[in-house]
């Protein structure tokens, strides 16, 4: 700094008061400062600027199940969000979020300074222990589901689900079927009531879902025992993922089924590869860079005092993309189990 200062032939507080945006600096003094800064490529030490702010410019996320595409994406767009607002993120990954892990993690987390702190939290105990854990600075929940009451920002999975049944419904099915994810995770459970209230309102018949953990494999078994029912009733199936709609794809296919001939598949979170699935995967998808922008908008407001401290909800819509493996369908005779 006091290079700078030479050069540009101010004093060391002049210099640090533009690297603080100071209203009280002649705009020809800043303008001398800062090209005096640019010719050295002068980089302020984020040490002593969270000395001499009480800001360090750093976050925290609180993350698990980030192997899997949707928390994976989320995570990944928080980072980019964040880094876009000139802050650094510490990333804590966890196996489980209890009471337990996520306190210390908050614990840990605080020690290194971090002005608040996003959690994402698809499972429903997750919730329950961010509302418990008590922390120093605010907290901001993504892929919570519904039904939060503490600050999130979460892509309407009801509103998917609504996409995704209606989407068949309207094309001549007379029911659908589904293949609903984890019933430990809030999205899932969102995604599944919806699909049961929109056949609700249709007046069509409710086959009892099945059940998958959002893996290719358990896809593939439900696929099997899916096949049994092509030519039963079962001509549509709303699946909650897109890798789980890889493996039902995989096995009906080995079992002779055509899509979208004998049976429609529609699936969710439109991952980079269901463009390529064989056929081409209808899905709905998740805008996670949204998630991540708003994500870090609400943390930084809350941080910055621009909001109120309590709860806040944002929702993000989703979007229906219909590929081959749904198509116009004829309707034809034949009843689906309840």
């Amino acid at each position: 700094m006091a290079d700078v200062a030479r050069r540009a032939g101010v004093s060391h507080q002049t210099v640090s008061r533009v690297l603080g945006d100071h209203p009280n600096v002649r705009d020809e003094t800043r303008a001398r400062v800062l090209h005096a800064i640019e010719d050295m490529g002068y980089r302020r030490n984020s040490s002593a600027r969270a000395l001499a702010t009480r800001r360090t410019l750093s976050l925290g996320v609180v993350a698990s199940n980030t192997t899997l595409y949707g928390p994976a994406s989320t995570l990944f767009a928080l980072e980019q969000a964040a880094r876009a607002q000139g802050y650094l993120v510490s990333t804590v990954s966890l196996r489980e979020l209890t009471v337990e892990t996520v306190s210390e993690a908050m614990h840990r987390l605080s020690e290194g300074g971090v002005e608040g702190v996003i959690a994402l939290a698809p499972q429903r105990s997750a919730v329950e222990a961010l509302s418990e854990v008590r922390h120093p600075f605010p907290v901001v929940a993504v892929g919570t589901g519904s039904g939060v009451e503490i600050p999130s920002v979460n892509v309407d999975q009801g509103l998917g689900a609504r996409l995704a049944t209606s989407h068949l419904l309207a094309a001549g099915h007379r029911t659908v079927w589904h293949l609903a994810g984890p019933d430990n995770w809030q999205e899932a459970v969102d995604r599944a009531d919806s699909w049961r209230s929109t056949l609700e309102e249709a007046g069509a018949e409710i086959p009892s879902p099945l059940r998958g953990d959002w893996s290719p494999l358990s896809g593939y078994r439900a696929g099997q025992e899916l096949a049994g029912w092509v030519g039963r009733g079962l001509t549509a199936v709303f699946v909650a993922n897109d890798q789980m709609a890889l493996g039902v794809l995989w096995a009906l296919r080995e079992a002779g089924v055509r899509i979208p001939q004998d049976i429609a598949v529609v699936g969710f979170d439109d991952i980079p590869e269901s463009e390529f699935f064989a056929p081409p995967l209808t899905t709905v998808r998740q805008d996670f860079a949204a998630v991540g922008k708003r994500g870090i908008a609400l943390l930084l407001d809350l941080i910055e005092g621009r909001t109120p401290s309590g709860a806040r909800q944002v929702i993000i819509e989703p979007q229906l993309l219909v590929r081959a493996s749904t198509f116009p369908y004829a309707p034809q005779s034949g009843t689906a189990p309840g």
